[in-house]
């Protein structure tokens, strides 16, 4: 995409915070959002999670950033006008969005409630959509999606807390029912204890599995097992107690985005066990050997489809999972990034767009 340059000022209909550069530094920035089509559903945005993708884009760090770029896609909210052609909601209704809003509708993946895996899925911003113009994510006071890309959340799950479902939540939980991971008595483990890392470990208990949380911080054991309830935690850097666990774990999620070493974690499955990628080191080294003598697989996992996405929303609400979160005004924002930067959160940072951008 090429870039574009748009002012601050101006009479768009919709008020957000948007990345003018590759500062990723974000300010206020009006802009207009489509009018309701016959399949749309216009959203309140109530309450938006701060993802780490928030930071990568802005910054460029993918290099196809275009400006100005309004983040967020961890979008809870609530209904103010809907299509006549929608019939599976209604003005009022708890929603969310998640990391795309569009697809083709029509590809195997699409057909298949697994919208995620289309080539041609737009992302919820920073994309171009079918009708040539670009997407805004949730760092906004509102926004239009077709009803496909909308989520029912039950009235009694807070927003705040439904926000980071729709990605660190699905993130976990969709390769975790992939990989047959609810299974009680068997045993997970969950590499990193950030936003992604700590819902796996909320919906490992969940679902009656033993869990061990490996960090490279003994800072985090009294949270991974006091307050999130996690089995066992191992530091990394340890090798004995890497050794003790050796063929011990039938699955592990690994949800560290930093380069780290993947012969020592195959080490610890047990035969035919299998390692979900969900983070995004710059690379993955491994012998050979460590998939081929324990008969184990390494394979990665995207956020998820619309289906797994509600079966996940309606889980959480009736098993009371809540995501740890921070909530903080917009103009806390920039110092929020920096904050998630420094690994400086526990575990989710969700602003609150309703009370604070005006």
């Amino acid at each position: 995409m090429s870039s574009e340059i748009c002012s601050a000022k101006g009479n768009g209909n919709c008020l957000g915070w948007a990345a003018r550069d590759a500062s990723g530094v974000l300010a206020p920035y009006k802009f207009n959002r489509r009018d309701v089509q016959g399949d749309d559903v216009s959203i309140k945005i109530t309450h938006c999670g701060v993802c780490y993708a928030d930071i990568l884009w802005p910054r460029n760090k993918h290099g196809d950033a275009t400006y100005p770029m309004v983040p967020g896609h961890e979008i809870a909210g609530i209904v103010q006008e809907v299509g006549p052609n929608v019939h599976r909601f209604k003005v009022g209704d708890h929603v969310g969005v998640g990391t795309y809003t569009n697809s083709c509708r029509d590809c195997e993946h699409c057909n298949d409630g697994l919208e995620v895996y289309c080539n041609r899925r737009v992302g919820t911003y920073n994309r171009l959509d079918y009708d040539g113009t670009l997407t805004y994510g949730g760092f906004s006071t509102f926004t239009v999606v077709h009803e496909r890309y909308c989520f029912k959340i039950p009235e009694e799950y807070p927003l705040a807390s439904a926000a980071p479902l729709l990605c660190a939540g699905i993130t976990v939980y969709s390769p975790m029912m992939d990989h047959k991971m609810n299974q009680p008595g068997k045993s997970l483990g969950v590499i990193g204890l950030g936003g992604l890392g700590h819902m796996a470990v909320k919906f490992g208990k969940a679902f009656g599995l033993n869990v061990t949380v490996f960090s490279t911080s003994m800072s985090k054991k009294d949270e991974a097992l006091t307050v999130l309830g996690a089995d066992n935690f191992v530091v990394s850097s340890d090798q004995d107690q890497m050794t003790a666990l050796a063929k011990s774990l039938d699955f592990i999620i690994d949800t560290a985005s930093g380069d780290h070493p993947f012969d020592e974690y195959m080490s610890l499955l047990k035969t035919a066990g299998v390692l979900v990628l969900v983070g995004a080191p710059s690379e993955i080294k491994l012998s050979p050997l460590s998939l081929i003598m324990g008969k184990r697989s390494i394979t990665g996992s995207a956020s998820g489809g619309t289906k797994p996405i509600q079966e996940m929303i309606d889980f959480c609400a009736a098993h009371k999972i809540y995501p740890n979160i921070e909530v903080v005004p917009i103009e806390y924002v920039n110092e929020a990034v920096e904050r998630i930067i420094k690994k400086d959160v526990k575990y989710r940072f969700v602003i609150d767009i309703e009370n604070s951008l005006k």
